[in-house]
């Protein structure tokens, strides 16, 4: 791991954790929360959704009651969470982090999070519900490809940006040019300041063996399927919610309902979860590459079973 080059212990204002799905991330943040005294604030924009603990991997009831744990499973999945809600609701865990003392341990594998809160965020004004309406029911009838042309042809700038194959952000790049008559990458242009100062910051990015990597996926992944993933998704199917919707697009959902319709065999819809898995974690370690590359790189399997004076449980010294 490289020297970190971050604030002491008494200067640091919280710890940043990032990495890619299933590298460790919410051991180490409660080994360190336990260490300093910390509270654990969640920057996964899945694991935000109550309805998905199992299949988000999102921290168990009593790992939840052993320390504090912020902004976990507090939405409901026929919500559509944002960044900029997001960025609302950790002002607040911040606040009150600072008022008792409590270290701030910010833990996820959302790239974006952490870039808002250290970079700032556009202020983008509200999308009228009908616009925001009309262009979902276009992602969900054109698709990505033709809804890009759409794009290219309304706002060149964010279609070169933009993947064919990402349709939900193209949505949202359509429906801000609608609803304001400008880009979307005009108002990024135009951030609000950072919620934390970097240089205040420990900031590390848990970076695997990828090989590793693929063998804790499928791990968790049998794990989720033996705690009741499958039931988990068939509750979640109940609520009849909009498949546009984040929370039905997570990992695992789209496979096991079609293993709940007897259009898949259990053991196809592990095998297309573990691939989904691997690809994402890919694209967030390219993210956390390219991004945060000024961050610390830990390897899980470096870490110590016990203070050794290195960083990070050098941050526990007394």
């Amino acid at each position: 791991m490289e020297k970190s080059t971050g604030p002491g212990r008494g200067e640091a204002k919280a710890v940043l954790i990032a990495g890619p799905t299933a590298s460790g991330k919410s051991a180490l943040a409660a080994r360190l929360a336990d260490a300093l005294g910390g509270v654990i604030v969640n920057a996964d924009s899945m694991q935000v959704y109550r309805e998905l603990r199992i299949l988000t991997a999102r921290p168990s009831a009593e790992e939840e009651a052993a320390r504090p744990h912020r902004l976990y499973g507090h939405v409901s999945a026929a919500e559509a969470y944002s960044v900029a809600r997001w960025l609302a609701d950790v002002d607040g865990v911040l606040a009150e982090a600072d008022q008792t003392g409590r270290t701030p341990i910010i833990v996820g594998g959302t790239g974006l999070y952490f870039t808002a809160l250290v970079t700032g965020l556009s202020e983008v004004p509200e999308i009228p519900e009908a616009i925001r309406s009309y262009w979902r029911a276009r992602g969900r009838a054109d698709g990505g490809a033709a809804l890009h042309e759409t794009l290219r042809e309304r706002d060149p700038v964010m279609a070169e940006r933009l993947r064919p194959s990402d349709p939900q952000r193209i949505v949202r790049a359509l429906e801000v040019m609608e609803a304001t008559g400008r880009s979307l990458a005009d108002w990024q242009a135009e951030a609000a300041p950072p919620r934390l100062d970097p240089a205040r910051c420990h900031k590390v990015v848990l970076a695997p063996d990828r090989a590793d990597l693929r063998v804790r996926i499928e791990t968790r992944f049998s794990q989720m399927l033996e705690e009741g993933a499958r039931e988990e998704v068939k509750a979640l199917d109940r609520l009849d919610l909009d498949p546009a919707l984040p929370a039905m697009k997570a990992i695992g959902v789209a496979p096991l309902l079609a293993h709940s319709m007897g259009l898949l065999s259990l053991e196809g819809a592990r095998d297309r979860a573990v691939a989904d898995s691997a690809r994402y974690a890919k694209r967030q370690e390219t993210w956390f590459r390219n991004r945060f590359a000024d961050w610390d790189r830990l390897d899980p399997a470096a870490i110590p079973e016990t203070a050794d004076g290195r960083w990070p449980w050098a941050l526990a010294a007394s």
